[in-house]
């Protein structure tokens, strides 16, 4: 997404102390034989860490602390623990004893967690939330680390192999003004260091093909039909439930939902959550590493009013993210963030999707993908848009003025226009769109998706928005540029948008200032950091409760520091990192870690004091 300019930043930070050394008491050489180092069994040590199971075998301080009540939301399924936020002096605590392996050279405990305060001191930490195994303390959150949605924690507790010691959890507050830590989905994956743990980085369900058939009313704002999802477990670990974002719920409410779904078959539909948008299916099996199965479900799509990425604009209709996704788990569990309409909080894997579109003939439908035309019933054309190895679909729908050509290196491009454009303006746009996906082509690898349909309104508030094959964009030669350009990065290199933002936003703007020439001179040394926890690499909760700081440091203080490190590597080297690292992650996901990795081979200089200049962890 382009935004236009309107947003912020600021922050608390996070106090991890450092792990104490274990001394274990010594035994004179000569007394016995050396040992052979025990050798490790990767395992997940936590039990009934997303709290789905009852309480046990966690200890809790009362019978509330794990819960499912209303007032606060699961990161994923449908209970957590929620310690404090009763606004006087109180303590919480939760427990579990745990096991953790000899012989393993990495333990890594993660959980997510949620903070909201009525504190409204930006210096003073008041309420605060103890993380400790045995007797160490391991990080200290409090009143002052606030954030919008779970924020996923990691701590290094690889020095306590070997043990059996208890983890806990210890919240309290003040005498006044209430406070709360959430937490979900905790857990402690051990490995020997070389190999990822169970649960591991594998990201699943893969290999996602939807097939959707809908029809519309005469305006092409309400859309009834049916949508099947097929999917295989790449995973290890069994997959017993699936999850189906629901994102356009955020345009409405529980009670009045722009997207339903209803008549599932191939799981058993549970309760939404965060919000409506998450809809969990169990399946009804578990499903075995390389096992496929199918879902479906019938589904009722109402477009609101407004200009917006799911709106419409009078006559013309903006549909994306409306058909219903599958969620993705990897090593950090269940993916089910929050919507937000700051940034994005989309990710998801490449997909397969058959689309097909039955409409008034008075519509035109643009739509990702490669779409087809043939009549339907008296009056009806129906549309059917196929698309291979894409992250989502959309379309619209309207009297459009189009008008197309073919870029220079063969790519079908097509200029959708409402109202009140000018053609003039639509044929700069067709220009600049023909241009632009030559030029990223040339930078990162040859486009991939067939033809590329724009939808220009120069009533969106949010400047542009991407999706694969398709963006929707103002009469804007930066704007569209930069919309294009996400057709690499987000389109076919994916991230998680709501962790990284940053991997498609500023990739993106850096491609787009290549695009159009520009080279980023000096613009590091306009850089201001507004706090310490200010960092390109903040995730959208971040962004969310700094909102008007998100679009100067992500995308300007981004590609600000890409044209750095292309300075630092040389021109040649960095086109090249560029090029081989999309090639690399070709319909993949990109991690800044990786990045970070792939950067620091291009070079011999080492780039960590690099990342720490320009705020890049990860």
């Amino acid at each position: 997404m382009r935004p236009t300019p309107h947003k912020a930043l600021g922050a608390g930070a996070l106090t991890v102390a450092a792990l104490a050394a274990l001394v274990l008491p010594s035994t004179p050489a000569a007394a016995r034989p050396a040992a052979a180092p025990a050798a490790c069994t990767p395992a997940q040590v936590i039990t009934n860490g997303g709290f789905e199971s009852g309480t046990s075998p966690w200890t809790a301080s009362s019978s509330t602390v794990i819960t499912s009540r209303s007032g606060q939301t699961a990161h994923g399924g449908g209970s957590y623990a929620w310690l404090d936020g009763v606004g006087g002096t109180h303590t919480d605590t939760l427990t579990q004893s745990v096991t953790i392996p000899a012989g393993c050279g990495t333990a890594t405990l993660s959980f997510w967690l949620h903070i909201d305060t009525a504190e409204t001191t930006s210096s003073t930490a008041y309420d605060k939330l103890t993380a400790k195994i045995g007797s160490t303390t391991l990080a200290t959150y409090s009143n002052l680390d606030e954030n919008t949605g779970y924020v996923r924690k990691t701590l290094d507790v690889s020095s306590f192999a070997g043990q059996t010691v208890n983890l806990s959890f210890t919240g309290t507050e003040d005498y006044s003004l209430q406070t709360s830590f959430v937490l979900d989905d905790i857990a402690l994956d051990t490995s020997d260091g070389t190999t990822p743990p169970p649960g591991d980085s594998t990201r699943t369900p893969a290999a996602p093909s939807y097939t959707v058939n809908l029809s519309s009313d005469t305006s092409g704002t309400v859309w009834t039909g049916h949508e099947s999802a097929t999917f295989t477990n790449a995973s290890a670990t069994a997959l017993g439930e699936v999850y189906l974002r629901l994102w356009d719920n955020y345009h409405g409410t529980c009670g009045a939902m722009p997207v339903k779904v209803s008549n599932v078959t191939g799981g058993t539909a549970g309760d939404l959550s965060v919000a409506c948008t998450a809809l969990k299916i169990s399946l009804p099996a578990p499903l075995a590493q390389g096992q496929s199965t199918t879902i479906g479900f019938d589904l009722g799509i109402t477009v609101p009013s407004g200009a917006d990425r799911f709106g419409h604009d009078g006559a013309f209709s903006f549909i994306g993210n409306a058909l219903p996704v599958l969620a993705v788990r990897d090593g950090a569990g269940w993916h089910l963030d929050p919507y937000t309409n700051n940034g994005e909080s989309f990710y998801s894997l490449a997909a397969d999707f058959k689309v097909t579109l039955d409409h008034p003939s008075t519509l035109l439908v643009p739509a990702t993908g490669t779409s087809t035309d043939t009549p339907g019933s008296s009056g009806r054309t129906v549309t059917t848009a196929t698309a291979s190895k894409v992250r989502d679909f959309a379309w619209g729908a309207g009297p459009f003025t189009k008008i197309s050509g073919t870029s220079p290196g063969g790519v079908p491009v097509n200029i959708y226009s409402v109202t009140g454009i000018s053609s003039s303006s639509a044929q700069s746009m067709l220009s600049t769109a023909k241009t632009a996906v030559d030029a990223h082509a040339a930078r990162f690898g040859a486009y991939p998706y067939g033809e590329l349909d724009a939808v220009i309104d120069n009533n969106y508030w949010f400047g542009g928005m991407e999706y694969p094959g398709f963006v929707l964009d103002l009469v804007s030669t930066t704007a569209l540029t930069h919309e294009i350009g996400h057709q690499w990065w987000y389109g076919i290199v994916g991230d998680d948008e709501y962790t990284s933002p940053w991997l498609d936003e500023a990739f993106t703007d850096y491609a787009t200032d290549l695009a159009l020439g520009k080279t980023g001179t000096g613009c590091w040394n306009s850089v201001s950091w507004a706090s310490s926890a200010e960092k390109i690499t903040n995730s959208m909760a971040y962004w969310d409760a700094h909102s008007s700081r998100y679009s100067t440091v992500v995308y300007g203080y981004g590609k600000c520091a890409l044209h750095d490190l292309r300075r630092v590597l040389g021109d040649t080297a960095m086109a090249t990192l560029m090029k081989d690292y999309a090639t690399a992650h070709w319909y993949g996901v990109s991690t800044t870690a990786e990045f970070k990795a792939a950067a620091q081979a291009a070079t011999s200089t080492d780039l960590t004091s690099f990342w720490t200049q320009h705020r890049i962890e990860g």
